[in-house]
């Protein structure tokens, strides 16, 4: 089996203890079954020397979950961003974005929804969507959806851009062809050498898969994709990786977005100190409304400690919003304090311990699951912690457990907020 996964690691870069050894395990003997073999080493021969095998194996590894307007907050950053930063600065160029990968075409549809929502013609900007998967590309294209790509109770934007059909919900088509569709694969040296530069790149949980030679690999690419000034948004538990790889944080919360370092340099360097802006204003769409802070990443690797004195004044600041923000611009050593003086101060906190949860799951420490569990202890309907342990679960093989979670959860999703 470790030569298997070493293939898929050279590969498409997938690391084997991010998804659990026993779901690639349960799909090569379940690809071995199909054409009847038995010994590990045939199959693995057959693998490399037989390229539709091989593409079904990848088919079969891949984690394409995923759903309109995942988590608000991103999106509701994004149009901020665009409305008040880009359009001024840009009167006749196009908006250019990118989503990789774009699984079934939920997150590059979700950028157009987000930005006809909020007033920007559709002549002004394009969006290319890029996925290793063939499968989920057909989907993408073929734009009809189920009920699982709809989830929440905000679903007003379905009655706006889908109609009901046989299948589920069928995609409008002034949504659908405002996106470009193809495949290839991130680690490929040649990838998208001829796309130019675009101002917005989502690549939200997909770093956490790869192994650490082919993040890297994926960092570099995504460096010379993303134009000068432009923004990138990841994972929760992705932004420590691009803070070690000349990235610094938006400090947009609950954002992960991040800009290169040497622009926000030059951006000190030219533009007048008039105060930053940090807080996503209300937007007049209900499917931009920010809702949960729901983070629905994972990432494996080493323990790092994560405890660091605090000064007199963030001692006195020690809620848990200002740990929050400490953490989304990378601060994790002190957001983790401030909720360890937050539980000193006011005992048991289902919130607290599932914000350390995060913060020990950015660090890579595996003991990041008994904090989701304390939450839970406390709070059994504790969205965001029931979301986490289904990720968890999933990535350890746990299929029906994962299930069990993601079932509690949306049944525990809270109401989006009313408009102002």
């Amino acid at each position: 089996m470790n030569q298997v996964e070493h293939l898929l690691s050279i590969t498409i870069g997938l690391d084997s203890a991010a998804i659990g050894s026993t779901l690639i395990e349960r799909a090569v003997k379940l690809r071995m079954k199909s054409y009847g073999l038995r010994k590990l080493e045939d199959y693995r021969r057959l693998l490399e020397t037989f390229q539709p095998e091989w593409n079904e194996l990848v088919e079969s590894v891949l984690v394409t979950e995923t759903w309109f307007f995942r988590d608000r907050e991103p999106f509701a950053a994004f149009v901020r961003l665009v409305l008040e930063d880009w359009l001024p600065a840009n009167t006749a160029a196009p908006l250019r974005l990118l989503s990789l990968p774009c699984s079934s075409g939920e997150e590059p549809y979700t950028l157009v929804m987000a930005l006809v929502e909020s007033g920007v013609p559709p002549h002004r900007f394009h969006i290319d969507a890029v996925d290793i998967s063939a499968r989920a590309l057909a989907r993408a294209r073929r734009g009809v959806y189920r009920k699982n790509s709809f989830r929440g109770k905000n679903l007003a934007f379905r009655d706006r851009y889908f109609k009901a059909c046989k299948e589920g919900y069928v995609l409008n088509a002034d949504i659908a062809t405002r996106v470009d569709f193809q495949q290839d694969n991130l680690l490929n040296p040649e990838f998208l050498s001829r796309a130019g530069n675009y101002d917005f790149i989502f690549c939200r949980n997909l770093l956490i898969y790869f192994d650490e030679p082919s993040r890297v690999k994926a960092l570099d690419q995504i460096q010379r994709l993303l134009a000068p000034g432009g923004v990138l948004f990841v994972g929760a538990a992705e932004q420590p990786l691009l803070l070690e790889h000349g990235f610094v944080s938006a400090n947009i919360p609950m954002s992960f977005a991040c800009r290169k370092a040497d622009d926000v340099a030059m951006q000190a360097d030219h533009r007048p100190r008039h105060g930053a802006r940090h807080l996503v204003p209300a937007l007049s769409s209900p499917a931009l409304q920010p809702g949960n802070r729901s983070v629905t990443t994972s990432s494996p690797g080493s323990p790092r400690q994560l405890r660091l004195p605090l000064s007199p004044s963030e001692a006195s600041q020690s809620g848990l919003e200002q740990a929050r923000r400490l953490a989304d611009a990378g601060h994790f050593q002190k957001a983790a304090g401030l909720c360890e003086a937050y539980l000193r101060a006011h005992g048991a906190s289902a919130e607290a311990y599932y914000l350390l949860g995060l913060l020990h799951e950015a660090g890579r420490d595996p003991t990041a699951i008994d904090f989701y569990r304390k939450a839970l202890y406390l709070e059994p309907g504790h969205y965001e912690s029931l979301l986490q342990m289904a990720l968890l679960s999933q990535k350890n093989g746990d299929l029906a457990r994962a299930r069990t979670f993601n079932h509690r959860a949306q049944r525990s999703k809270p109401e989006p907020p009313n408009e102002p």
